[in-house]
Order: structure tokens, then C-alpha cells, then sequence
């Protein structure tokens, strides 16, 4: 009820400030502080926003920027908050899932012709997929400073402890759940783990059930696809593998790839940051193929200015530094690009020294070109817990698979059809 409450409470001021202003950047008079949420306090990350800072603050000595870390679990229902309460940042980090209804709503400042205008920006670089989750009737809403494809990071050794080989390039889930079963009885840690999900954060399995053909839900949005055949086959055989040969753990269990408890992770290259040279042996690799194929998931995020900020002039040509292309080199190192130019192997090699370029390639680059972005949908806050909600009874041993999909889809086709 609470996130209903504040996701109504965004589109309505949403709604007020689009009635009664204009799309145009509001002048600055005097010195800005600027205040930009992020989800990461991750201090490599913040070292180096801080150094981008510093140097657009060598030509703006009148503004500062402030980073403001909120936790990744409660980021979108915090900054929704604060918007409705109108305390909201003037730049803020916006997930996949939500992109349709800051796009949408009008809460976010048109970016395109502050970025046209930019000395130096390229505008023509960015691709057009990549910015596609951005955009309405043509015009730029957010710059999608993460296109970061999921892939499997591996600990060698422990799959060398349990006797499994390594994966290369051409693996399946049949193959993953194997090894994974085989590391929990052989050495007591974990198989596989989708980081983030925890049995909560239920998009996160997108990057499991694909590999079956599965999506939530139709392309139009309109229709509930939980309960179709290949989520209930995709869904069946991550509920044997957690419940039946604990190739991945159970709820309530933690286990950390990075920490060395685990065999292998889904996650995105940012996570490269947490391994610690030395401590295990490791690889990268592409999400296994399941009985639909090869495929790949992406993650994105995007950076847009609020509407009701008072410095929204300050805080788009702040954005245009901070996304220009020498910049989002620098950002290449932990959030994957969208710019063509800048999205080869060799080029995000230069900035991620941990990742061969065969790793990137192999992950990075081709999982850009193939992939199919995370769910998203208008409402997204609301459709998310009560997704959330309808596939709690599936984390039972005892669970019936199809049944409890049947029951997402009578929850949430309400809120589909709108």
C-alpha cells in the first residue's frame, strides 16, 4: 500500500509540474549545489565520480555536486519519496524497471537539445538501442550511463575442488545446475547464485528464464506470460535445482561469489571491482544457453534531471559533462557504454584492466548486440510487489510450479491492462 501510495504520489507532481511549467531548463542564479542519487557506495565508483566533479568544478567554481548513496533495495521507493515530498534530487540514477514511469509521467527534463548544444558531446554516437527505454515521442529523457549485460563470474578452484570442469563460451543451464549440485556436496559452499535476487528482487531471474524463451509478460505489456509453458519450464527447473539438488541456495541462505562461498554468480562487470587479486582464481563468462538458445540480459540504468529541481539548467549541463565522451571512457571501467565508438573489446580493455578482451567481448559487447533488456513496466513499483507477493509460495519444497504462476498472472493482469 505504502509504495502505491508513493509511486501515486510521483505521477501526481508529476502531473502538477507539467501543467504549470515549461520543459525548459530553469536558470541559476548564483552558485548550485547540486544533489545527484546514486545506488553504489562502492569507493572506486565515488572516487571517480568525485574526480569528474573536480574537473567540471576547474570551469564551474560556483557549483557542487553531492553524491548521494541510497541502498540499491530501497533506492526507487526512497527517491520516489523524496520527489513526492519534494525533496528530490536534482539528478538521479533511474532503474530499468521504473524507466517507463519517470519517461512517462513528466518528472524528468527533456535532455536533447542541452546535449545537441554541447561542444564535443556527439549525440549521433549514442545508439539507438541503447537509448530506446529513454525516450517518448522522440525526445531524450535520460542518458543511459549503463548498458551492462549479465554474465557469470566463475571460481575455478572450487569447480576444480568438486571435480567440474571450467566453462568456456558453449555451456548450458543442464551443465551449470550440475557443477553447482556438485560443489555444495563436495565442498559444503554454494553452486550458483543470482546476485541481488535473494528470493526478492524477482527481475533479476531474467537472466534464468530467458534461457527458455520465458518473459514476463507480452511485448505490448498488456498480458501476463508467467503462467505460459516455457516460464513454468524455466521456473520448474530453477525450483528443482534450489529445492532438489541445492545447486543453487535456498532462502535465508547468504552466500558471497566475491567472498569466495560461492562457485559461480550471475552479475555485471561493475562487480569486477569486488574480487580481490590473489584470494581465488577466476573466470567470466556468458550466461549458459537453455533449451531456447544462446542468450543475453541487460541491465540498465539511466541519468536524468528532475523537473523540480531549481537548478534543472545547472544540473543538464552538469549531465552533459558528466556523459561526454572523455568521460564516459573514464565511467567505461564499471558501467558499460552507449556509445558506438567506444563499444569494442579493445577500447573498454583500456579501462577495465581486470577483464581480458576475449571476456569482454565475449560478454560485454556481444550480450549489447543480442540482448533483451530486464523487465520494465508503467505502475512498476506496484507491479513489482505484488509480483513479489504471488511468487512467495513458489520458495517451498512442496511448492506446485504452475499453480503459483497461474496465481501471478491473476494478481497482475489487473494492473497490465491498466
Amino acid at each position: 500500500m505504502r509504495t502505491r501510495i508513493v509511486l501515486a504520489g510521483i505521477l501526481a507532481g508529476a502531473t502538477v509540474l507539467s501543467a504549470c511549467g515549461s520543459d525548459e531548463p530553469a536558470a541559476s542564479d548564483g552558485p548550485a549545489n547540486l544533489r545527484m542519487t546514486i545506488w553504489t557506495a562502492n569507493e572506486e565508483h565515488l572516487a571517480l565520480f568525485e574526480e569528474i566533479a573536480a574537473g567540471y568544478r576547474q570551469s564551474h567554481p560556483d557549483v557542487s555536486v553531492k553524491f548521494d548513496p541510497i541502498p540499491f533495495e530501497n533506492y526507487t521507493t526512497t527517491l520516489t519519496t523524496q520527489i513526492a515530498g519534494g525533496n528530490g534530487p536534482d539528478l538521479a540514477w533511474v532503474l530499468e524497471e521504473s524507466a517507463p514511469d519517470f519517461v512517462q509521467s513528466g518528472a524528468m527534463l527533456p535532455l536533447t537539445e542541452t546535449l545537441e548544444k554541447t561542444e564535443g558531446y556527439e549525440l549521433d554516437d549514442l545508439s539507438e538501442s541503447a537509448t530506446a527505454l529513454w525516450r517518448n515521442s522522440g525526445e531524450l529523457y535520460a542518458y543511459p550511463f549503463s548498458t551492462s549485460p549479465f554474465g557469470v563470474f566463475v571460481n575455478t578452484d572450487l569447480l576444480k575442488e568438486a571435480g567440474q570442469p571450467v566453462p568456456g563460451e558453449d555451456w548450458t543451464w543442464e551443465q551449470a545446475f550440475a557443477a553447482g549440485a556438485a560443489v555444495q556436496k563436495e565442498t559444503g559452499k554454494a553452486g550458483i547464485v543470482v546476485r541481488d535476487f535473494d528470493f526478492k528482487n524477482w527481475g533479476n531471474l531474467a537472466t534464468v528464464w530467458t534461457g527458455w524463451g520465458a518473459r514476463a509478460w507480452s511485448e505490448d505489456g498488456k498480458t501476463c506470460e508467467f503462467n505460459q509453458a516455457p516460464m513454468v519450464e524455466a521456473m520448474s527447473a530453477l525450483h528443482e535445482a534450489v529445492f532438489e539438488d541445492q545447486a543453487v541456495p535456498g532462502p535465508g541462505t547468504t552466500a558471497d561469489f566475491f567472498a569466495g562461498d560461492a562457485a559461480m554468480t550471475i552479475t555485471q562487470i561493475s562487480r569486477a571491482s569486488l574480487l580481490e587479486e590473489g584470494t581465488f582464481e577466476w573466470d567470466l563468462v556468458p550466461l549458459p544457453a537453455g533449451p531456447a538458445g544462446e542468450y543475453s540480459v541487460v541491465g540498465q540504468a539511466g541519468l536524468g534531471v528532475l523537473k523540480q529541481g531549481e537548478n534543472t539548467q545547472a544540473a543538464a549541463e552538469f549531465l552533459a559533462y558528466f556523459t561526454n565522451p572523455e568521460n564516459s571512457a573514464k565511467l567505461a571501467k564499471f558501467f558499460p557504454p552507449a556509445r558506438g565508438s567506444q563499444l569494442s573489446a579493445e577500447t573498454m580493455a583500456e579501462s577495465n584492466p581486470l577483464l581480458s578482451p576475449q571476456q569482454l567481448q565475449s560478454v560485454v559487447v556481444e550480450g549489447i548486440e543480442d540482448g533483451v533488456v530486464k523487465p520494465s513496466h508503467t505502475d512498476a513499483a506496484q507491479i513489482a510487489q505484488t509480483v513479489r507477493s504471488a511468487l512467495d509460495p513458489l520458495w517451498t519444497p512442496d511448492a506446485d510450479v504452475k499453480s503459483v504462476l497461474d496465481g501471478v498472472c491473476s494478481q497482475i493482469s489487473p494492473l497490465l491492462a491498466g
